[in-house]
């Protein structure tokens, strides 16, 4: 009875489907487990190899989990909104989402095929109507909510409106805009409707506001800083520039210190965590006010802010430099510089923040003409823009010291003895004639006025008290982290609960959600610049019958415009765990129930590319939440796996420089040939072998098809080389194919077999066949051709042992993630009991149940076979998982090594209850003990029991 896998995985993936065998329980007094996939974007190029790694993982978690007798949630759902989507709409005119539906269910077929055991029952769709419903309403919570510093929370809007009533804002400890003005109750009580709105807009947590913008004109929407990569948008590759745009903002910031907090409190690898903590960016300085020198050009008291993490230094201070945004900068440039500046800022425009912030060599700036105050000295300094400077991490501005910084040391010395550029001050008592002097001890202040002869602390402590006496300064902790702008300028997104009363947002009240995305008929931004729902003809709201109606209709009066911005691609993406908990409420986004019960995801897995997005933002969300009593907990994913990357192997041909001659790889050390990626249909993937006729007829290599093809002996192989698999290097492996020649079962165990989850690995084709192999070697265990050979006799204890040896791995991999040690083990497992001839129940039926989170089909049929068809309803998944008994690994008998003179002669199995003298007198009556020794008695006889015996002389 031979193993077909398309049979037996067709038979049990349709009994999983049929009986939903998955499907999880909010009401379940088992202990519950919730294990979760970062959700997938369904793209129109479906799954590779290489996607279907961390969802493997997770499913051989959330199996085993079941055996242990948790009760497991293991949902899978869509990111549904995104770019791509929306592009090809914009080329081929087709819907978003028809596109979008064609690509799920071209994912579903995929996912289903891999046997993966998720409850489908609970999928969502981020661009379903009855998903984005809670999206919007979480949205509005933002709006209605502040923070508070006091209480370290965000609280409802209306407890502040409370405060302002009573007592103004003078004593209100609140994340806030910077430069909000003061007020008293009776101010407030006189301010009109739309001053208090304009006023509380400082305050909310997701507010309008002007912000500098990453823009790409390509795809016509702003971009958030992890959108971009080397300063071009990641999808698609189109430059990005600076612009300033009016745009919704969530404020993240007040939740700095807090994001940075929690990270001590899950179990997420290191390198996530250090990348959140740079990017949160925490410093600890001061608050120092430069008043700048009036001029012809400007005759306004004008101040510039800049926060410094060393304001012991501040003797040192030589120039200043501004970001080339920086709002002063158009405000106090000199005519003479004017040009110089606007042609630098233009040109700035055209870097994203992450690339100026990444590029640490080259060195530019241009001095605007403008002179600060040196608070202390009183001593004019130069006031240059450079792009090392962020508008949006601290003022935007730097108080440049070059003795005691390495980039200002750069800087002033590339521009020395240009116009603006004074010489560097050492303040320190170091010597800085070959760089700065950048550490925080081993030096006393000097040139210091007042600090001389301090070091860091103290100079640091004496400074701020002196800056706050003259009311130019303050101690305080400033953060990186920059609030996030929440605004795309596209259609397929989800749409804003937001309608505009005198250009003020107003909320839509959230019994009437979903606001659901209109129809359009074109998916470009309108001619006048508008994004693309300005061409929505019905996209305005009436606040008397409370529902969407024509545009035409707007009077503002009680029929007022829509927001024409949707919300960005990780809004749904950022509470969808909750939804999982709860999917089919109508009422609520999840109930209390069911957030008690679920609490937060126990595992978490997916790339590591999403530690300062995705990953970011649903930290914040879920703290959010918790403030305002939605949400239980404080972190939503316990512990997080960063899967690694599986590598394509791509494949070349190589084409002379000079001729359309092709060389084969053996043949080009000596030539000058271009290597050109071939697509991996043409070429035998395990010799390597090109197949010539089919790679002339191939629609890529129509250019070839004349080519003369250089073999050897009458082969052309082609190289092979380990890159990233993508479609562009035509090095992309279908798990469908696989799955059709090799089964489910062989990819899930192969890809756990190629390596550690978290390293990346190439994928080798040529290697899948000892992993199928091992499948069919498990299959004769239990089958010979005549059908079930399995006896009901007591196995020895040498197949206890080789079982319990693989209880006992398999089990410690799956709790420690190392599952690819756990194949291994299989394999040894099934080698060692096929020696043994093991056909025993009491080790197969506990062997199929060990192998069913990784390869879940054959074990399925396994356990089926067995005559369990009624038992757990005919399913191995919720089997008790076998228990480790270390008394089948306890060793009875030693193969002792017997040596005469040191060297070894021949080996024996002793019982090891043996006592010495026991040893002995064995040893000395062995025919093989006597012909070594021929009559002679040796002088000494050595016996460690368990160990060695050793004759001497």
């Amino acid at each position: 009875m031979k193993y077909h896998h398309e049979k037996v995985e067709a038979k049990w993936q349709k009994y999983w489907a049929e009986n939903q065998t998955f499907a999880a329980s909010n009401s379940s007094e088992k202990p519950k487990y919730y294990v979760l996939d970062m959700f997938p974007y369904p793209s129109g190029a479906g799954l590779h190899v290489g996607h279907p790694l961390g969802y493997i993982a997770s499913d051989i978690v959330a199996r085993y989990k079941r055996h242990k007798g948790f009760n497991v949630l293991h949902p899978q759902g869509y990111d549904s909104f995104g770019l791509p989507a929306e592009q090809y709409a914009i080329q081929t005119g087709q819907h978003p989402e028809k596109t979008t539906r064609e690509n799920i269910a071209r994912y579903r077929e995929q996912l289903d095929r891999i046997g993966f055991s998720f409850d489908w029952s609970r999928e969502v769709r981020t661009s379903n109507a009855d998903y984005y419903k809670y999206t919007q309403w979480i949205f509005i919570q933002l709006f209605n909510s502040w923070y508070n510093k006091s209480t370290d929370q965000a609280e409802d809007i209306s407890t502040l409106i409370s405060i302002f009533e009573k007592a103004g804002n003078a004593t209100v400890h609140a994340v806030c805009d910077d430069n909000v003005e003061i007020f008293f109750p009776s101010d407030w009580s006189f301010y009109s409707e739309e001053k208090k709105q304009q006023i509380l807009l400082q305050y909310r947590l997701t507010y309008l506001a002007e912000t500098e913008v990453n823009w790409c004109p390509a795809l016509g929407t702003v971009l958030a800083n992890d959108e971009i990569v080397n300063g071009v948008s990641e999808r698609g590759g189109h430059p990005v520039i600076r612009k300033k745009m009016t745009q919704w903002s969530m404020r993240i910031s007040a939740y700095a210190e807090r994001l940075l907090q929690g990270l001590e409190t899950i179990d997420w690898s290191e390198s996530i965590k250090e990348s959140q903590r740079n990017w949160i960016g925490k410093s600890v300085g001061a608050m120092v006010t430069f008043n700048l020198q009036p001029t012809t050009h400007n005759l306004q008291p004008t101040t510039i802010s800049v926060f410094t993490t060393r304001p012991d230094t501040i003797f040192g201070v030589t120039f200043m430099t501004l970001a080339p945004e920086h709002e002063l900068v158009s405000q106090i440039t000199t005519p003479e510089q004017k040009a110089a500046v606007d042609a630098y800022v233009e040109a700035t425009a055209k870097r994203s923040e992450r690339e100026r912030m990444a590029d640490v060599k080259t060195i530019s700036g241009v001095f605007t003409g403008a002179f600060a105050e040196h608070p202390f000295t009183k001593e004019p300094i130069p006031v240059w823009i450079g792009d090392y400077v962020l508008a949006g991490y601290g003022t935007g501005a730097v108080m440049a010291v070059p003795c005691g910084d390495e980039r200002d040391y750069a800087f002033a010395n590339f521009f020395k003895g240009q116009n603006g550029m004074p010489e560097i001050k050492n303040i320190f008592n170091q010597d800085i004639s070959e760089a700065a002097y950048g550490e925080k001890g081993g030096f006393e202040l000097v040139n210091s006025d007042f600090l001389n002869g301090l070091g860091y602390k103290d100079g640091t402590k004496k400074i701020i008290e002196e800056l706050e006496k003259i009311g130019q300064g303050k101690g305080k902790t400033n953060y990186r982290l920059r609030d996030a702008v929440f605004s795309r300028q596209r259609y397929w997104g989800e749409p804003f609960p937001v309608y505009y009363v005198n250009g003020l947002p107003q909320m839509i009240d959230a019994k009437h959600l979903p606001i659901v995305l209109p129809e359009v008929e074109k998916y470009l931004p309108t001619e006048d610049g508008q994004p693309p729902l300005g061409n929505a003809t019905t996209w305005a709201w009436d606040s008397v019958q409370c529902s969407v109606v024509s545009n035409q209709l707007i009077d503002n009066k009680t029929i007022f415009p829509l927001e024409l911005n949707t919300m960005p691609g990780w809004a749904g993406s950022s509470w969808y765990w909750m939804r999982y908990m709860d999917a089919h409420n109508e009422n609520e986004f999840a109930s209390a129930d069911a957030l008690k019960y679920w609490e937060n995801v126990d595992l978490y897995i997916g790339g590591s590319e999403h530690a300062t997005g995705h990953l970011l933002y649903s930290r914040f969300w879920n703290k959010f939440l918790k403030d305002r009593g939605y949400a239980p907990t404080e972190e939503p994913f316990k512990k997080l796996i960063n899967q690694g990357m599986i590598l394509g192997m791509s494949a070349f041909v190589y084409r002379s420089e000079d001729s359309k001659k092709l060389y084969s790889k053996g043949l080009i050390s000596d030539k000058n040939v271009t290597p050109i990626h071939v697509d991996l249909s043409v070429i035998n993937d395990i010799t390597n072998e090109l197949d010539i006729e089919a790679f002339k007829k191939h629609p890529l290599y129509s250019d070839y098809k004349d080519a003369e093809f250089i073999t050897e002996n009458g082969k052309y192989i082609v190289g092979r080389e380990v890159e990233k698999m993508s479609k562009s290097k035509y090095n992309v492996v279908n798990p469908d194919d696989i799955c059709n020649d090799y089964g489910a079962d062989t990819l899930r165990l192969y890809e756990m077999f190629l390596g550690p989850l978290e390293q990346a690995k190439p994928w080798n084709t040529a290697g899948i066949t000892g992993v199928s192999g091992f499948l069919k070697k498990l299959w004769r265990l239990y089958f010979d051709d005549n059908g079930l050979i399995v006896t009901n006799d007591e196995p020895t204890a040498e197949m206890y042992k080789s079982l319990h040896k693989t209880i006992k791995k398999v089990t410690e991999d799956i709790e420690n993630f190392s599952f690819n040690t756990s194949v291994s083990q299989f394999m040894i497992c099934v080698n060692e009991l096929a020696q043994l001839k093991c056909n025993h129940r009491k080790i197969l039926e506990p062997l199929a149940i060990v192998v069913s989170p990784y390869a879940p089909h054959i074990a399925e049929e396994l356990w089926s076979q067995l005559g369990h068809e009624s038992r757990n309803f005919g399913t191995v998944a919720t089997v008790d998982f076998p228990v480790f008994d270390a008394k089948y690994l306890v060793e009875s008998e030693k193969e002792y090594p017997v040596s005469f003179n040191g060297k070894m002669r021949f080996t024996i199995k002793l019982p090891l209850d043996l006592s010495k003298e026991q040893i002995q007198e064995i040893i000395m009556a062995d025919e093989r003990t006597i012909a070594q020794l021929a009559g002679t008695t040796p002088k000494n006889i050595i016996i460690v029991p368990g160990k060695i015996i050793n004759l001497v002389g």
